[in-house]
């Protein structure tokens, strides 16, 4: 079931790249900007680990899967049209009800804060994912199991699902008319993303917008979306991204009201006793995070981005030893903090960085042999290439943006961390 689960995600990569370029360049054709190279790539790497974690946790939810539906399933379901509708349909009820979840209590917030931390909103936010959010679907798809439906079906229902919600992370589309009143489309999920106060804890759909009609979270595009979260990250960090709300929260545990924390909305202030009522917003008066990246570190990451895609796409894709799964992943989770700390100056991400390239060599030797074994003759003269020429354009950018001011520092959540 694990492969069944990964693959689709996997195959589909080189098409979310293609996505990415023709919405840059309609982007460019428009004359508007829609990206950012510095949410960008956070976002990506945000995404690359999120799968790296994955390999693993996944194994979690398959195993849970696959023992309800062995041990305990009330029917006898065989993978019949009929059941793939259903299932479909199903699922997208599920995810509706995980997403509601994610967004309405703190715990499950934790999981879900990631994908919504983006100040801008374009197809690679879609990819902005938390590496701990395929363990809090856990106990929602279990269900599918107890009712008997097939592995390979729940696995690729579920994929499904979340191969359509890419196209809907966009500013390019407008509204598509009657398909509105049925699919979730880009113009409901702006809203989903928006910190306009009419905007927060809407629409939650996957797929189909009728379970937010039917349930009372609908809301209509119609003022101008304000993205991110009310407690901003202003960080370029994936990693720090994905555990700066759970230490959030891990504080307000051992404040007033403590106890009551976890299981209340994630704007509620534990010290006044109530929800937090956010306040109005505009483009005008929301400041976004920025910082200056110099177009030699652009290029840079933007080569290691490609390098470290493919140690993804292997990991997902080809049958590899514990140690190498465990390196490979390692190595991904590296490149995001280093280049995190790359982009906001940060004292110690060129010396870790400088590992992380010592280290592409031994480990892209190993993939090689796994994946490519006729291309091992070229691979140690063309990985020595590469990470001798990644020192020196490094060493270069980094010298010419030392006497330039630092980066803004991640400021603190306020106490509202929506």
């Amino acid at each position: 079931m694990l492969q069944e689960m990964i693959n689709p995600i996997a195959v589909a990569i080189p098409g979310f790249f293609l996505l990415l370029a023709v919405e840059w360049w309609v982007a460019r054709r428009r004359q508007v900007k829609v990206f950012r190279f510095a949410d960008a790539i956070t976002n990506l790497m945000c995404g690359l680990t999120s799968q790296a974690a994955g390999v693993f946790t996944a194994v979690l939810g398959a195993t849970a899967y696959l023992y309800v539906f062995e041990h305990a399933a009330l029917f006898e379901l065989t993978a019949e049209p009929w059941l793939w509708v259903v299932t479909f349909i199903v699922v997208d009820v599920i995810y509706y009800a995980w997403h509601r979840f994610t967004h309405e209590v703190a715990i499950g917030w934790i999981t879900h804060v990631v994908h919504h931390q983006s100040e801008d909103y374009n197809l690679a936010v879609a990819l902005r994912q938390s590496f701990t959010s395929s363990l809090s679907t856990i106990p929602f798809f279990l269900p599918l199991a107890l009712f008997g439906v097939p592995p390979a079906v729940a696995a690729l229902c579920i994929a499904l699902n979340t191969l359509y919600q890419f196209w809907i992370h966009t500013e390019l589309i407008g509204r598509l008319g009657p398909l509105e009143w049925v699919l979730n489309t880009p113009s409901h999920h702006r809203v989903h993303h928006g910190i306009n106060p009419q905007y927060l804890d809407k629409n939650y759909a996957g797929v189909f917008i009728v379970w937010d009609r039917l349930f009372g979270t609908f809301a209509r595009e119609e003022e101008q979306v304000v993205y991110g979260t009310v407690a901003p990250l202003r960080s370029w960090n994936p990693v720090w991204a994905n555990v700066w709300y759970a230490v959030l929260l891990g504080k307000k545990l051992f404040g007033p009201r403590g106890a009551q924390v976890a299981f209340r909305s994630p704007a509620f202030d534990p010290v006044r006793g109530e929800h937090v009522t956010p306040l109005p917003v505009s483009r005008e008066t929301r400041d976004k995070f920025q910082t200056p990246v110099s177009a030699p570190l652009i290029a840079y990451q933007a080569v290691h981005f490609l390098l470290v895609t493919t140690t993804l796409i292997a990991l997902l894709t080809q049958t590899l030893s514990l140690e190498i799964r465990i390196a490979s992943a390692s190595f991904i989770f590296a490149a995001g903090f280093a280049f995190g700390g790359l982009i906001e100056r940060k004292r110690w991400a060129l010396p870790l960085e400088l590992v992380r390239v010592g280290a592409m060599v031994p480990l892209g030797l190993a993939l090689v042999g796994v994946c490519a074994p006729r291309a091992s003759a070229v691979a140690p003269y063309a990985l020595g290439v590469v990470a001798m020429a990644s020192v020196l354009v490094l060493s270069s950018s980094t010298t010419k943006s030392s006497s330039s001011s630092r980066a803004p520092q991640a400021e603190p959540a306020s106490a509202s961390a929506r």
